[in-house]
């Protein structure tokens, strides 16, 4: 979903520096590079960054953009959480309420950005999820009372250069966006493997099933997405009465054994651990 044109106008003026050029902040990077931030105000900060567009600025830690100034109007965090701690002292400068410090790392808590960056920096926490790296992304966030309106109308275009962005006022939520949305690709990836499998087993060649199960869920994905309808309206119109579509159902709706209770199962789960990670 592109940023709309007030957005765009604000993003070609923004500075930001993108802490983490890997593959979120890559996919990031060209969401933003295209919705209009300019490449002379991007500076990507990391030793050894994935691709980096003409124009944009690259430092290898942050001593020189620190020393060379002005400080940015939003630090990005795309850094893996495991590293946060290590990452985080060094910008503890920007921490005086004019930086916005917008993280899309899981299980890294708000206070904990406070505890490191200083006690009044506007903090944004999102969650966004992979294919972000095609524009399609979805991703929820979460501000602390230090982000002013201003500051979070950027991060919402910053976010939304790359799908569709949600914000909630409960941090506690954020566990759960993770274990729908965070971790749900991966979900998506495995029925599809399942379906392949499953065709497989019923008889068809093992590359014939694998491209029809993708081609299947991607179609799916895309219709679900243009449809005005929702998906239960858009499953009950491709279900026969007694047909083949109801047979397979009846298994997937199992109350007991069914995918319903599996998923309901897995994203507790997963929501759990975004919990535990979080301390």
């Amino acid at each position: 979903m592109p940023a709309s044109d007030l957005s765009r106008a604000a993003l070609s003026t923004v500075r930001v520096w993108l802490v983490g050029g890997g593959k979120m902040g890559g996919a990031l990077l060209t969401g933003w590079l295209d919705n209009g931030v300019a490449p002379d105000n991007v500076t990507i900060i990391d030793p050894a960054p994935g691709r980096v567009p003409q124009g944009v600025r690259l430092a290898a830690d942050p001593a020189a953009p620190l020393a060379e100034g002005p400080a940015p109007d939003v630090l990005v965090l795309a850094v893996k959480p495991q590293i946060m701690d290590d990452v985080l002292p060094a910008y503890r400068s920007l921490g005086d309420g004019t930086t916005v410090a917008l993280s899309v790392a899981a299980g890294r808590l708000i206070a904990g950005f406070e505890a490191a960056l200083g006690a009044g920096t506007p903090v944004v926490r999102s969650i966004p999820n992979t294919p972000a790296a095609v524009h399609r992304g979805m991703t929820v966030a979460c501000a602390n009372a230090h982000v002013t309106e201003t500051a979070r109308a950027t991060c919402d275009a910053l976010l939304g250069a790359v799908g569709d962005i949600a914000w909630v006022d409960d941090e506690a939520l954020i566990d759960a966006v993770t274990a729908v949305s965070g971790s749900g690709p991966a979900y998506v990836f495995w029925l599809t493997e399942c379906m392949a499998r499953a065709g497989v087993e019923a008889g068809l060649p093992e590359a014939l099933a694998a491209r029809i199960a993708r081609a299947t869920v991607s179609g799916a994905g895309a219709l679900m997405d243009q449809a005005e309808e929702d998906p239960a309206t858009l499953r009950r119109n491709v279900t026969s009465p007694n047909g083949t579509t109801a047979a397979a159902l009846d298994e997937l709706m199992n109350d007991r054994a069914g995918l319903g209770p599996l998923m309901t199962r897995a994203v507790a789960a997963a929501a759990r651990r975004s919990r535990e990670l979080a301390g």
